[in-house]
């Protein structure tokens, strides 16, 4: 079983574009942040020593709209990894109606925070979140 992070928000004026509906701007930022909320609050902090992570490539599909109020849970897990990069899967639903509203995956790169260069996942870490 995948190890996944979850949280719920609630959809503000200022996520919103000129339909009155979720900016795809916005989603693209709450990817990143329950990413790195995921990697801060699971990897122990000698595990997140050393090393950060970039994205290479996110395809992402939207499915329905969200508007002002509407409450979403968000879910993160790591679907694999292989090498330095994996492959991390993010999905929002409507709290209400169950609705998908958008699924992604991405594609990151663990970097050594010094060099910059790609770093292999530890076998630690792909246990932490596999």
């Amino acid at each position: 079983m995948r190890a996944a992070y979850e949280k719920t928000i609630v959809v503000q004026e200022d996520d919103l574009d000129e339909l009155n509906h979720v900016n795809n701007v916005r989603y693209v930022q709450w990817i990143q942040d329950i990413s790195k909320e995921h990697w801060i609050t699971t990897a122990p902090k000698t595990m997140r020593k050393g090393v950060i992570w970039v994205v290479m490539h996110h395809d992402i599909s939207y499915k329905n709209s969200a508007q002002l109020g509407d409450v979403i849970n968000i879910s993160t897990y790591i679907e694999k990894s292989r090498g330095a990069t994996s492959i991390r899967i993010v999905e929002m639903q409507n709290a209400a109606t169950d609705a998908l509203l958008v699924r992604s995956s991405t594609e990151w790169c663990l970097l050594n925070e010094k060099s910059l260069k790609p770093t292999r996942i530890s076998e630690e870490i792909k246990q932490v979140f596999g």
